[in-house]
């Protein structure tokens, strides 16, 4: 009897300090409900990769500051349909920087433009985080354009 419950101590220490103790929750990892998970999945490396988080990355100077510096660094092109519905999708890494920049939408013309003017933007974000740690998020920017 003596022998067996430092036995059991053991065993149970072992067993509790092997659990994963992972931060990611169901939550926060689900990447498979977006709507071109698809075609992501192909072009992107998604593993650990979570769509929320307690906090989103942050661009310098805010949501306002990305979309202008987006904007001037994305190129005129000629558009002959009347709507344009381009979505663009980057991972902002656990450092900050910007990795695999995909956009999707009908026009393959202007989400090459997009995926140029993403790539252009050679800025540290600041990554987003769980539970006080960085992790890599997936970021989504919709581009939408209607002719009158």
């Amino acid at each position: 009897m003596r022998k067996l419950i430092p036995c059991l101590v053991v065993l149970f220490s072992i067993i509790t300090f092997a659990q994963n103790t992972n931060t990611y929750t169901p939550e926060f990892s689900s990447v498979t409900g977006i709507p071109d998970y698809g075609i992501l999945k192909t072009r992107m490396k998604l593993e650990d990769v979570v769509t929320k988080a307690d906090v989103s990355p942050e661009f310098p100077g805010g949501e306002a500051a990305f979309k202008r510096q987006f904007a001037e660094k994305m190129d005129v092109i000629d558009v002959k349909t009347n709507k344009i519905n381009t979505r663009i999708y980057f991972i902002v890494e656990k450092n900050g920087y910007v990795r695999f920049v995909t956009a999707t939408g009908d026009n393959k013309k202007h989400s090459q433009a997009a995926e140029i003017a993403v790539r252009r933007l050679f800025v540290k974000w600041k990554p987003a985080t769980i539970n006080g740690e960085p992790v890599r998020y997936l970021y989504t920017f919709p581009l939408t354009l209607k002719k009158y």
